[in-house]
């Protein structure tokens, strides 16, 4: 069983960004309209979490244009408090996800740089506001990875929870095109901040990116020897959740969760998913149901079976996000069912 020390909010710091898609099978380059979407790592948690009642905050910046309005109608829909979203001049960060069709897989395009998020400096955020009385930090990789600003931004994050006394929950989200594009030690800046964490969402090849170090073993016994050695290395680290991904097709995906504490863990059994809607913000899907379970002290077992369940919820849904009730999520069944009439 994991603790939570006390009630409240969970602050998801990051990114809001914008998502256009050319219809599948329609190359980005040849395409003649592009669909809109609204996601970013850290609100898709937010919006899936507020969605199922518990309540969350946006920490973030958009631009002060109607793409920023879009984005801040997206978290009203689903009840995210936006309190702390600050608006400026600048653009908002845009992604191009072309989508898999058939035997072609899906490409995403990043066109982020400069946008009003990624200029933005410590200062801007008020960190001691929106913490007061979080049960929860938020946060990812993906934010570091932007560059020397996002480094600053994802280390005043952790320090300002840290002060408050606020656990700290961290997607690694490692997206190698975003830290191959400027000079920096992604494994020295990533250590720094998992030392913080309570949580971490990543696996074993996240593990052997902080420690610079493979593990010999197969399946559940790599996965327990990488989640030892993390522990061992990170004193305050409680909880460690993962998925494994096996994909047939770019439409059929099998999917299985696991969560490791210092004293147990728990491995589900692998769920086949086809067809596969949308696979981007699954991983956003399970960390929101690990949180959701961890939110209310649940087992290493009841962390991974609802994760699990909201990420294959979410390849059934087109876009980023996933708002679905709690009724929802505890009623489905993650092998599939017919329809309810």
């Amino acid at each position: 069983m994991t603790a939570s020390p006390k009630s409240g909010h969970v602050v998801c710091f990051g990114e809001l960004l914008a998502r256009l898609s050319p219809e599948a099978g329609t190359p980005l380059a040849r395409a003649h309209s592009l669909a809109l979407a609204i996601g970013g790592a850290e609100a898709n948690v937010a919006i899936a979490l507020a969605s199922l009642g518990q309540p969350a905050a946006m920490l973030s910046t958009v631009p002060d244009n109607p793409l920023g309005l879009r984005a801040l109608a997206a978290l009203g829909e689903a009840g995210v408090d936006q309190r702390f979203v600050r608006r400026a001049a600048g653009r908002m960060g845009l992604y191009l996800f072309e989508p898999p069709s058939g035997p072609i897989g899906g490409r995403v395009t990043y066109d982020r740089a400069g946008s009003a998020f990624a200029m933005a400096q410590p200062e801007d955020f008020d960190f001691a506001g929106a913490l007061d009385g979080a049960r929860l930090l938020h946060l990812s990789g993906i934010t570091p990875a932007l560059g020397p600003d996002g480094v600053a931004l994802a280390k005043k994050a952790v320090a300002a929870a840290s002060a408050a006394g606020v656990p700290i929950c961290f997607d690694g989200n490692y997206r190698a095109s975003l830290w191959d594009a400027w000079d920096c030690d992604p494994q020295a800046i990533l250590t720094e901040l998992v030392e913080a964490a309570t949580i971490l969402i990543g696996n074993h090849r996240d593990i052997s990116l902080l420690l610079g170090k493979s593990f010999s073993g197969d399946g559940p016994d790599r996965r327990r020897e990488a989640a030892e050695a993390a522990f061992a290395r990170f004193p305050d680290l409680a909880a460690i959740a993962s998925t494994a991904r096996h994909i047939e097709s770019s439409t059929t995906h099998n999917l299985a969760a696991r969560v490791d504490l210092r004293e147990s863990h728990w491995q589900t059994d692998e769920v086949r998913i086809a067809p596969v809607v949308d696979r981007i913000g699954t991983g956003d899907a399970f960390a929101a149901g690990v949180l959701l379970r961890w939110l209310e002290v649940g087992s290493a077992q009841e962390m991974a079976k609802t994760g699990l369940s909201l990420a294959v919820m979410k390849h059934g849904i087109p876009g980023d996000t996933i708002a679905v009730t709690r009724s929802e999520l505890d009623s489905f069944l993650p092998a599939g069912a017919d329809v309810s009439r």
